[in-house]
Order: structure tokens, then sequence, then C-alpha cells
């Protein structure tokens, strides 16, 4: 084998955002684009001499092609073991249990995750450490250093590996280990819940619905609910990974899963319906006429978690992104236990995790998780909610109205204003920090501002601070706004408004746009979102 040193300097933007770097596909597929960023990835974490790494993706277009690069550079610069998922696909919930069961250093995970695929849409890469979760705030810094600062890239001259071939090949030297993607996962989850009593639920007449949104979970889902828990082969849909996810969106939301949302509120529906994203981490949870936004299910979860098997214990603590609304924080107060708020970002959890402070921990973007891996996972949320229902012997819609009748209900929607100008954009976010002292007293359509900041994290276990986390508006009579923008799109900017109410009392069934609409309107009136971006809607509500 030869290894040669290619030539290189540093590519503009090639620093990650939330969850690794997503770009164009046109743009990762530019000459020494993806060999710039993996070699910087190397450089930055110490290199891959005699390390083992997991690699896999999502399926979506250059997938593929992308792996066997990184092979050629991971053979270049050493590495001695390789295990990557048949066909290139591996979940990044599988791909997070893969490198903590082997013992792997790190791992490479090529997704844009809910993005759209195809070669005229979105593609990704992200680096996991050897928890099993994304790069730290620190090892990402590290990784932006060497990539401002890359000179060559180390790559092995060889032949494709075959990988679709179950079984050992080689690179030179570095081991290559072709494995089945689901075996390991799928284990897993048998440890974790009570996949008989979820069979017997289903052999009862339970019926179900699982929308793998044409990208990675479909195997996974066929292989768990279809032929471990007996669930009819129709009750996955759109099962089979395509490049580009059937020309759809691969994101698990009220929008994007409309054929899904529309069965689940028709006079036919099954009892319960599901869907994934792009590489398996976000989960949408739906009932028969009862949508579960993901602020509530993560509170559900935690209420009940007891009710499965790898659960009873009870839950350290919880954890939830700033953004996601305050419901399992009730949860948390009225079991005596922690609740931790964090930035946006799966990474975030990390530290929290490792040191066994918390068991649980979610996101408003559709993201649940447990200690069980070190990310996000949809399937693992599907199954928890199918572990409960048969348990608890309850519907989506009772357990969502007992769960209300206990904590009250935090009302909440998401809105995405998408590709933005980004200049805009930044301006907005500008004027609103610099007036975020003067807001206090102050009322916007009818509503008072009690408080406003600009969120700050300090990270409990390592010490380390995260500024600049959104734009925080507090008002009287429990309600919450949330401004940001997204560090997940490959275009303009996304602004994304995070609205909360909490009600306690009376009627807990009213339509979450209606008591939401005042709320809606003072954001409005104190950020000028009409005025400066000439949106009067936004492009996304969930």
């Amino acid at each position: 084998m030869q290894i040669r040193d290619i030539a290189t300097a540093p590519i503009r933007g090639q620093a990650p955002g939330t969850s690794g770097l997503r770009r164009k596909t046109r743009a990762y597929m530019a000459p020494l684009f993806l060999e710039n960023y993996v070699q910087a990835i190397l450089d930055g974490t110490g290199g891959a001499a005699g390390k083992t790494y997991v690699l896999g993706g999502d399926g979506r277009y250059f997938n593929a092609a992308a792996i066997q690069i990184i092979l050629r550079i991971l053979a270049g610069n050493g590495a001695a073991r390789v295990m990557v998922g048949q066909g290139g696909i591996l979940s990044t919930p599988a791909a997070s249990h893969l490198i903590r069961k082997t013992g792997a250093d790190g791992g490479f995970i090529l997704s844009a995750s809910h993005n759209p695929g195809g070669i005229d849409a979105d593609f990704g890469l992200k680096y996991n450490m050897g928890n099993g979760g994304p790069a730290t705030e620190t090892m990402t810094a590290a990784i932006v250093v060497a990539s401002e600062s890359i000179t060559r890239i180390r790559m092995a001259d060889s032949a494709d590996i075959n990988l679709d071939a179950l079984g050992a090949a080689a690179i030179g030297p570095m081991q290559v280990q072709i494995i089945d993607p689901v075996t390991d996962y799928l284990a897993l989850m048998e440890d974790l819940f009570d996949l008989d009593a979820i069979a017997a639920l289903i052999a009862g007449g339970f019926t179900l619905r699982f929308d793998a949104m044409h990208a990675v979970t479909g195997p996974y889902a066929r292989a768990l609910l279809v032929d471990r828990c007996g669930a009819s082969p129709d009750s996955v849909m759109n099962a089979i990974p395509l490049p580009d996810f059937g020309g759809g969106h691969p994101d698990p939301n009220p929008v994007w899963a409309a054929e899904l949302m529309g069965l689940m509120m028709s006079p036919d529906a099954p009892d319960f319906g599901a869907a994934s994203d792009g590489d398996g981490d976000r989960n949408m949870i739906v009932g028969r006429g009862c949508y579960v936004t993901p602020s509530d299910s993560l509170a559900l979860i935690a209420d009940r978690a007891d009710l499965a098997k790898g659960y009873r214990r009870g839950l350290a603590g919880v954890a939830r992104s700033m953004p996601t609304s305050g419901a399992v924080d009730r949860v948390a107060a009225a079991k005596g236990i922690a609740c931790h708020e964090t930035p946006t970002g799966w990474k975030f959890f990390g530290n929290l995790l490792d040191t066994g402070q918390i068991t649980l921990c979610g996101e408003e973007s559709a993201g649940t998780g447990s200690d069980h891996i070190r990310e996000k996972d949809g399937l693992w949320a599907v199954l928890m909610w199918l572990n409960i229902i048969a348990v608890s012997g309850q519907s989506v819609a009772d357990l969502m109205a007992a769960h209300w009748r206990s904590y009250g209900r935090n009302y909440y929607s998401r809105h995405d204003y998408e590709d933005v100008d980004s200049a805009v954009a930044t301006l907005l976010m500008a004027d609103l920090r610099g007036r975020l002292d003067r807001l206090p007293a102050q009322s916007f359509a009818g509503l008072r501002v009690t408080a406003a900041d600009d969120f700050a994290y300090t990270d409990p276990v390592d010490g380390s601070v995260s500024t600049g986390q959104g734009l925080r508006l507090f008002f009287e009579g429990g309600a919450r706004a949330v401004l940001r923008l997204s560090g997940t799109g490959t275009s303009g900017a996304t602004l994304r408004v995070y609205l909360e109410q909490l009600v306690t009392d009376g009627d807990l069934h009213h339509d979450a746009g209606d008591v939401l609409a005042p709320l809606a309107a003072a954001v409005d009136a104190i950020a000028g979102i009409s005025a400066r971006t000439g949106r009067t809607a936004p492009d996304v509500k969930t």
C-alpha cells in the first residue's frame, strides 16, 4: 500500500455548527473539501495512528463515495481498525452504541440529519468521541484550528472496499470490518424495554404506523417492530432508505410527515403513530387524534420511565435544552430530582451523562434519549412510548390528558423562518440583544415583559462557558419566548422563535396556536420580525 501526501490549503466554511459540518452536497463533492475536513478532524484529535473508528451514515447521496474516501484517509494516517455499517448504513444512535460497546476511539457519522438529501440538497459529517457523543466545544475548536492551518492530506492508494459484503477486508495494515448495522442496536433495545409486552400489545389488536421517511431507520424499525414485535409489514411506511429520501424532507414533524399526520387524524387512524429523521436520532409521537410535542414527550417519559424495565431504578436527574419547554422541570420538581438547562446541542448533555448526574435528556427539536448512549435516539423514544402504553393500558391521548391534569400544560410551539437573508437575521438578533436590559417593565401587544437575557451556560463538570446561546423573554402570566439562529442550515439563516405558555387549571385542551397567538404578537412587536424579514408568517410551525 502506497501512502501519498497531497498538498492542500485551508478551505473556507469548515467550522461545524450545532451538530457537525453541514453543507450543500456539491460543496462536499468539490475537490479536497471532504478530504481537508477529515484530515483536520484527525489532526485536531491527536492523529489516527493505532486507533479504532466506527464509520457509517444515513444513506443519502454521496454517502458511499464519502466512506471510501474516509477509509483511504484513515489508512493513510495509520488507523488500526474501522467498523463500517453494511452498505454504508449506520444510524446515529447505533453508531454511538457501537463506539461505546467496542471501545472505539471515535466515529465518523455521515448525515445532515433532518435536512433534505440529493446532489442539489445537503450533506454532513459529524465526529463523535470515544464516549459515543458529539465532539465537545473544546474538541470542535481544535478541529477548526487544524482546518485553518492544514497543508497536507495523508491518503492511501487503494481500491474501494465492497461495502455490501459482511466480513473482514483490509487497506494495507488497516483492518476493515463490514458489520450488520442493526444487530447490536436491537440487542440494546432488548435490554432496555419489555419487547415481549409490546409484542403482546400488538397481538391483542393494537395498531401502529411508523414513518421511516425513506431514511436510515427503515431497516431498524422493520427488525424491531415487524420481525421482533409482530406488527404487520405495512406498519412501517417508507421503509427503504433512498439517496434523496424519496424527494421528501426527512424531518419528523407534522409538516414534513404530513402523510402520517393525515392518517392519524382520520376516522380510521391506528392506535399509535411515530416517525424518525434522516439519521435516526429524532422522533415524532402521535396518537389517534393526538399530536405530542417533543417537550411534552420528554416530560411524559420522565414521569413514566419506570414502567420500562431498563429504568425501574428511577432517574438520577433530567436535562433539557434551553428552548425546550419547562414541562419536564415540573416533573423533576415533583420527583425531587435535578433538572439541568443546557444550550441547544446534544454535546452539552455528555458530561452530565458521563458523570451520572442525569439519566434522561431531550430537546424540543424532536430529540429524546437517555444514558444508554450519548446521542438522541428516535426508535428508543418510540419503544419507550410503546412500553408505557403496554404496561399502563392507556392510549396516547389518555396519557397526555392525565399528565396535564397532574402537572399543568405548557402550551408550546416553534416558528421557523427559513432562508432569511443572513445579514438581516444577524442584525435583528444584534439589535434585540442590545435592547434586552431595557425591555423589563415594558408592555408589547398587551403583554408585560418581566425579564430578558442572553442565555449563557457554565458546564457543572468541566467549568467551560458557552455564551450567546439564545435570547430569552419572560412575561407576566408564565409566558416565555426564545429567539435564536439555527446552526443546522446550509443556506441563508433560519430564525427560530420558541413560544411557551404555562396553564395549570381549567380546560387544558385548547388549540396551542390560539393560546400562543398573543405571545407571538408580542414577540413580533419586540423584535420586528415581520418588518425586518418581510415574512407575514413562519415557514414551518411545529
